[in-house]
């Protein structure tokens, strides 16, 4: 047996796993902690009696698991279903829905099915990972199963870390992943980046339980009963319907109220605020019952008010920075025995990793806690003056959990945004960048949100994409945008709104709404003909929404719009517009190019690169946008079939991009990668094979980093490196490697592609026939067959909409098929496939021969051999005289790679003549 183990150092501990690997920062704390799931732990009795909010953590398991048992069987039908061998599960409810009961119960059965079962928790710089090994091994284990709590709440890129732990990709091990978490708002990116490990998906919205059901009468009463043994008392007053409440927690907590008010002799409150103020009482209680004894306990409970609030807004701390939290809360007392005291009340959930500050559990109790501390509620529970200092001074620091905790409160209770929220973050909006996605989200779904730090918010979003914000943003934006236009609607500041809202989404990566969103504002610019500035930006905000939906014909009628617009301004103030010209040029030249227009791209291309050069002497700064339009201008040589001259561009492109690169690397490493990628292709189009290799691993290397920083934005263009990576490979003789990274990529465009069924995908198609030819190569005919058909299937649908932008790439996928049934053993088959390739490939290098005559002349060579092998010899010495001819005449514009087809050929014809019968 072979074990690995990962050991990394954090400030005196040594945290090391066996069989998974350890994400650290920088300064080489761990990303995120994975342990081994152990069950709840028993509790005495007594011990949960003294405060009984102790009972409701779902940690200690009191209530037994009831309620939710079609949940659980869906779950387990989850966890045993095959394929995939990966799948990922995000089930997302309000806080207190039941939630992480669901899943301990589910963690507990499939433990005990002799599954590995592992939980992760992110906490990067706030807590301690505990000394000592995880044995994480999957040795003798059926699979493994990862327990994500609170999983909206992580920094998108850290999720992606976790998902691409060494643990969740043991070949032939079934691995399930079940993501906790209070929104969905997360899910559609985590989901996009997932593609690549080829994971099934799903989420499920747990809802309540129906009013007046069977299954909420059965969860009260077992509440009641388990609670009621806990104190060792008669089950709370008798029969009759539960408590009108939906929510899990909820219906707990009236069961709880019920018996300790039955245990002490009192009345319970009847309305959800008088059952969370009646246990928020009961903490207080004990707090002065523990000092009043004397003894080691030595802390007030106005002292342990503040601990306590103020560990509900940061969490679990390290003892250090425990200690300054409570220093700063003036309470008179040693910080030490504070914390001591504090830790006797709550104590660490893994006291192993010396955590201090517990917050009240669960997370709705502390949030009730919160709002209920801070003033301006009416509530029967006495606000504290000093809370607005503490929250001020606490959430800087602990922004991500603060904030958001806050935010959430704040859906309850009113007085909590306009009294403290809201007039906080205006001071200081920064606080709400800080506190990350879940929270922006949160804020943007408040209902008494105010326009003004709304737009406060928007002011001071950062200009570029920033992953783990996107998601927030788009959220904030979208609500900003509503509450704007209700209160202006004048074409001017809908035109606005709507682009900068489009923009926004379609950096979260939601391309239908930034769509809708770019159509909007366009269409209300267009009311207001005399601004043209403000016009021409539309037409090109909508044409960058449509481009990457296929629709290029009209981006390009748009972006000519755009830059004719801006070249009328140009005309007056050349200064101040020049630079737009370019830039709308340089757009126009990659939609004309993607377009097949690759004689109009290029003169265009070179139009913008031209202007750049001129901007560019002037202001060195500019020549970020130069090195684009060298990049531009490259594909277009390319698209021309000039490959030599392609390179050049490019090379200048990468040379010039270097240093804005170094400087920035998250705005300019996409560029970088997609300058790779072209790169590689013009290198090996002139037989130049290794250095092209050298290209796309380096492409392929810098996507895979962006794809888990931002999958919706990057992995079609990874796809389009590994696919450039496997031509690469393949030329080398690395077949298998190859033929992994094309089932890569091709995986990657059925899921895209997936979501517009009735759009053929173009990328998948060609994906497919390198899949069916690779196949070939490794001598798997059967599977290279059903690829290569369904490569053709999605090509003739592509050729029937535009015969002269996808001639060629049928062309393409014919040949495959021709080469897949002359391996079969079908000959006549493959025949007929060959001459309908020839034909497709001459009319294609009629209209582009620069780019066509090569691939023209292989599929003459291969109709040839096919020819051949059907035993029509003459035929096929005519058209190998034919592919020499054409070969010959070409080959001093590429002499690599024509000089190894001229090889082939001449083997082939001396092949056939020698094959001829004498005096046929």
């Amino acid at each position: 047996m072979s074990v690995e183990q990962h050991v990394t150092a954090d400030s005196g501990y040594a945290y090391g796993v066996i069989g998974a690997d350890i994400h650290v920062f920088g300064d080489g704390s761990p990303v995120y902690l994975l342990r081994n799931w152990r069950p709840a732990p028993a509790a005495d009795p007594a011990w949960l009696r003294e405060l009984p909010s102790r009972m409701l953590n779902s940690r200690f398991a009191v209530v037994p698991f009831t309620g939710r048992d079609a949940e659980l069987a869906e779950l387990r039908a989850w966890r045993d279903q095959e394929p995939p061998r990966l799948a990922v599960h995000w089930v997302h409810a309000p806080g207190g829905q039941g939630k992480t009961r669901l899943a301990a119960r589910f963690a507990d059965e499939t433990l005990k099915t002799g599954w590995r079962v592992v939980t992760a928790t992110n906490g990067p710089g706030s807590v301690q990972p505990p000394p000592g090994s995880e044995d994480l091994s999957l040795d003798g284990h059926g699979g493994v199963l990862l327990v994500v709590d609170y999983a909206d709440r992580w920094p998108l890129t850290h999720l992606t870390w976790l998902l691409s732990n060494a643990l969740l990709h043991r070949p032939g091990v079934r691995t399930r992943v079940l993501m906790l978490a209070r929104t969905a708002d997360a899910w559609p990116a985590l989901r996009a980046s997932l593609a690549n490990h080829q994971a099934g998906t799903s989420s499920r919205l747990l809802g309540e339980l129906p009013d007046g059901s069977e299954a909420r009468a059965e969860m009260y009463r077992a509440a009641r009963d388990a609670f009621a043994v806990r104190y060792g008392v008669p089950a709370a007053p008798g029969p009759g319907p539960p408590p009108p409440y939906g929510l899990t927690l909820a219906l707990h907590i009236a069961a709880l109220v019920s018996v300790d008010a039955h245990a002490h002799g009192r009345r319970p409150p009847t309305d959800v605020a008088g059952l969370t103020v009646y246990l928020l009482d009961r903490e207080h209680l004990h707090w002065g019952t523990l000092f009043a004894r004397g003894g080691r306990y030595a802390t007030p409970p106005q002292a342990m008010n503040r601990t306590v609030f103020a560990a509900a807004l940061t969490g679990t701390l390290d003892r250090p920075k425990g200690s300054a939290v409570v220093a700063e809360l003036g309470t008179g007392h040693s910080p030490g025995r504070v914390l001591d005291d504090h830790g006797y009340c709550y104590p660490a959930a893994e006291p192993e990793r010396g955590t201090v500050l517990e917050p009240l559990y669960p997370d709705r109790l502390a949030e009730v806690f919160l709002a209920l501390t801070l003033p301006g509620h009416d509530a029967d529970y006495p606000a504290a003056d000093w809370s607005g200092q503490v929250t001020a001074r606490l959430v800087g620091p602990h922004a991500r959990r603060a904030v958001t905790f806050l935010a959430t409160a704040a859906q309850r209770w009113p007085h909590l945004g306009p009294g403290h929220l809201y007039p906080m973050l205006l001071a200081a909006p920064s606080l709400a960048l800080a506190a990350g996605s879940a929270a922006l989200s949160a804020l943007a779904a408040l209902d008494d949100v105010p326009v003004r730090l709304l737009a406060t918010l928007s002011e001071r979003f950062p200009a570029q994409r920033q992953v783990n914000l996107d998601t927030g943003i788009a959220a904030v934006q979208r609500r900003f945008t509503h509450e704007l236009l209700a209160l202006d609607d004048s074409p001017a500041t809908r035109a606005a709104a709507y682009h900068h809202l489009s923009s926004r989404l379609q950096n979260a990566g939601l391309l239908d709404e930034a769509l809708d969103a770019a159509e909007r504002s366009l269409a209300a610019q267009e009311e207001l003909p005399e601004d043209i500035p403000a016009l021409a930006t539309s037409l090109s905000r909508l044409a960058a929404c449509l481009a990457p939906t296929g629709r290029l014909a009209e981006a390009i009628s748009l972006t000519e719009r755009s830059a004719a617009l801006f070249g009328r301004l140009a005309e007056s103030d050349p200064e101040r517009w020049e630079a737009s010209v370019a830039a709308e040029l340089t757009d126009l030249a990659n939609w004309l190019s993607s377009a097949g227009r690759h004689a109009e791209a290029l003169a265009v291309s070179e139009r913008a690169v031209s202007r750049w050069r001129r901007l560019g002497a002037a202001d060195p700064l500019l020549e970020e946008h130069l090195a684009v339009a060298l990049h531009a201008l490259g594909n277009c040589l390319a698209g021309l079939g000039r490959w030599p001259e392609a390179a050049d561009a490019t090379f200048e492109s990468l040379r010039l991009a270097q240093r804005f690169i170094e400087q920035d690397p998250a705005a300019h490493e996409p560029g970088l990668a997609a300058a790779l990628i072209n790169l590689s292709v013009q290198l090996a189009a002139q037989g130049r094979h290794a250095d092209a290799l050298r290209a796309s691993e380096g492409a392929v290397s810098c996507l895979r980093y962006l794809v888990r920083v931002n999958a919706a934005a990057h992995e079609k263009a990874l796809a389009t490196a590994l696919t450039s990576m496997s031509d690469d490979l393949a030329n080398a003789g690395r077949h298998q490697e190859a033929l992994d990274a094309t089932a890569e990529a091709v995986a990657i465009h059925r899921r895209r592609a997936a979501g517009h069924p009735s759009t053929p995908c173009g990328e998948l198609a060609q994906s497919l026939s390198n899949l069916a030819h690779l196949l070939l190569m490794t001598e798997r005919p059967a599977e290279a067959l059903s690829a290569a058909e369904e490569s053709l299937e999605i090509h003739e649908r592509l050729y029937a909409q535009a015969p002269e932008l996808h001639g060629a790439g049928l062309g393409h996928a014919v040949s495959i098929l021709s080469r897949g049934h002359v391996e079969a053993g079908r000959p006549l088959v493959g025949l007929v496939f060959a001459v309908r390739a020839v034909n497709l490939y001459e009319a294609a290098s009629a209209g582009n021969p620069g780019r066509y005559a090569l691939p023209l002349v292989r599929a003459l060579g291969q109709l040839a051999e096919t020819l051949a092998l059907a035993g029509r010899p003459h035929e096929a010495l005519a058209v190998c005289e034919d592919a020499l001819a054409r070969a010959s005449a070409n080959a001093a514009e590429n002499p690599p790679a024509y000089g190894q087809l001229l090889t082939s050929l001449l083997a082939l014809r001396s092949r056939v003549r020698r094959e001829r019968r004498p005096g046929s």
